[in-house]
């Protein structure tokens, strides 16, 4: 499943290629899973609108929309699941099977969203007129790169559950998930089956650097290509040139030659060094 990197890469790159830009037509596939809102309801929306902004909150695409009058516009939500892409392509280009939603758009280039597995969802958010409240998306956590170190402390404080789970539950963090906790915990030398509430502030602020410098250096290398991964104009991503455990069970490992271990947490496969990660 695309993670933070992944997820900040496509919607840099959908940005740059489509802000600005009128929704002409809607296509949208008859396949029900991907559509959290009505097709029907969805289409009526995005025609006619202008994609004001492409940007990501936790693991979802936010495409903020114009809207009429005084009042905001509606938001488009996308959810990439575990194989789901948003391609920017030339309407000349053959549509990939499992295309589940064509945008044209004014420029004559097609936004498509392509998911093999069904996993991803599709939506549309309303923002309610109300001064008094941030009314956009929000998500469901905090945001892993700009959380301060007395937050990210406070997140886990008393909590009864392994570190590696903590940091994959989306309530406390969005947008981190299996690659980046494992590649975090490695760089700060904690291991993965501590429980969270009994690390303390010096471990904690080593994970929370560690986290941070992770994820900003693997959106600068365009995310990490394990599996189906592709950025907008479906190119691979180079961080998983880069990976010190992830995957990587029974090799040495790159600083102190102990071979990797894997282990499964929460359901989760999970890479550690035991040697380095205490």
């Amino acid at each position: 499943m695309p993670e933070l990197p992944e997820v900040e890469t496509v919607a840099n790159g959908v940005h740059q290629r489509v802000h600005s830009q009128v929704i002409e037509s809607v296509w949208l596939g008859s396949k029900p899973e991907p559509f959290k809102t009505r097709p029907a309801e969805m289409a009526e929306v995005l025609t006619g609108r202008r994609i004001e902004r492409v940007y990501r909150v936790g693991k979802h695409i936010v495409f903020d929309l114009s809207g009429q009058g005084n009042e905001d516009g509606p938001q488009w939500i996308v959810h990439l699941g575990m194989t789901g892409r948003l391609l920017v392509s030339a309407d000349s280009v053959p549509v990939p099977a499992h295309t589940h939603a064509i945008l044209k758009l004014a420029s004559g280039s097609e936004l498509r969203f392509v998911d093999p597995r069904r996993f991803g969802r599709l939506a549309i958010h309303r923002r309610a007129n109300n001064a008094e409240h941030s009314n956009g998306f929000q998500g469901s956590g905090r945001e892993p790169l700009t959380i301060s170190i007395e937050e990210f402390t406070e997140l886990f404080r008393g909590r009864k559950t392994s570190i590696k789970a903590a940091l994959l539950n989306q309530k406390l963090l969005h947008g981190v998930g299996n690659i980046y906790a494992d590649e975090s915990l490695f760089r700060a030398g904690i291991r993965p089956t501590r429980m969270a509430g009994r690390l303390n502030r010096e471990q904690l602020g080593r994970l929370h650097n560690a986290l941070q410098v992770i994820l900003k250096h693997a959106i600068a290398l365009g995310g990490s290509s394990v599996s189906d991964y592709v950025d907008a104009d479906g190119v691979r991503g180079f961080f998983q040139l880069e990976h010190r455990v992830y995957l990587r069970g029974g090799e040495p490992c790159l600083v102190c030659g102990t071979p990797i271990r894997r282990t499964v947490l929460g359901g989760r496969g999970t890479h550690y060094c035991p040697a380095c990660q205490k």
